[in-house]
């Protein structure tokens, strides 16, 4: 059976991306023209769209959907999120915007709806997924860090969500260390300080998305950088995030959790030289998604 997806958002860039993505992958179900494919749940659709809202339409036209895709505006996310989950609908959020105090808040909102779940993906880029996963790890060997990060001049929100994510994740693992050191942050051009870590946004045509982690140490810089090229390097994130959230329940943030990146990278919570990769670690999940 296919699985009932409403877009909300659907005229803008990530909305007709989905809508392409889901009918292109309901159009090659559709030709399936062999006896054993006919025969198989493969040559049903798994994604059905059954709704496409824009900003202007009322939000019960998503009723009746299994999940719903959020695509806005950090304006407009909320109040989308918020109607989906009083009806029992599950969402997959791709707008950014979502600071901690308010997943905070959505995290309690849910939990007075059993069942219901809905899952936070600032960024659908596999690519973009693992730089910040890499810069985690890297954050608990440098204590000079700052993020750098560049979209498209129609992008309304600054900092970024992925940025926003990035430098709570390196918050999270220095915990044991503390704060990042980012002197002279009173001045406007040093950026926006986002848990301890200063961050640079630039809006300028030409660009699609691009993120650098750079990290000062003594005698040296590491700098951790990932460009989208194409927005096609967004659908592999956005299958995974609607095969999640169909069955998700409570609140999950980031595609790393879907992905099981700390099991792919087998790092430890604490600074250890005799660390190295466990090949036998590393999830099948995010085998799969990889080769999608």
């Amino acid at each position: 059976m296919s699985t009932k997806v409403a877009i909300v958002g659907a005229s803008g860039k990530m909305g007709r991306l989905a809508h392409e993505l889901l009918t292109r992958r309901a159009g090659d179900a559709a030709a399936a023209t062999s006896a054993e494919a006919a025969a198989s749940a493969d040559a049903e659709p798994e994604f059905e769209i059954v709704a496409e809202l824009g900003s202007k339409d009322a939000l019960d036209g998503m009723i009746g959907a299994d999940v719903v895709l959020d695509v806005t505006v950090p304006g407009a996310s909320q109040s989308v999120v918020d109607f989906a989950v009083s009806h029992g609908i599950n969402v997959l959020v791709g707008t950014s915007g979502w600071s901690g105090d308010r997943i905070l808040a959505l995290e309690h909102r849910v939990s007075a709806t059993p069942g219901t779940g809905v899952v936070i993906v600032p960024n659908f880029s596999l690519g973009s997924v693992l730089a910040t996963a890499f810069a985690a790890m890297a954050a608990q060997f440098f204590d000079s860090i700052e993020i750098v990060e560049a979209h498209g001049s129609t992008k309304l929100d600054s900092p970024s969500g992925t940025a926003v994510r990035t430098a709570e994740l390196i918050a999270a693992a220095r915990a044991g260390v503390g704060p990042v050191s980012a002197p002279h942050t009173d001045q406007r051009a040093r950026g926006q300080q986002v848990a301890s870590v200063p961050v640079h946004s630039l809006r300028l045509q030409g660009v699609v998305a691009k993120q650098s982690v750079i990290f000062g140490g003594v005698g040296e810089v590491l700098t951790l950088s990932h460009e989208t090229l194409s927005s096609t390097s967004y659908e592999a994130g956005i299958l995974l995030g609607l095969r999640a959230a169909t069955t998700a329940t409570g609140v999950t943030v980031g595609l790393d959790r879907l992905l099981d990146l700390t099991r792919l990278l087998g790092a430890p919570s604490t600074p250890n030289d005799s660390w190295k990769p466990e090949p036998e670690r590393v999830s099948g999940q995010a085998a799969r998604v990889t080769t999608a």
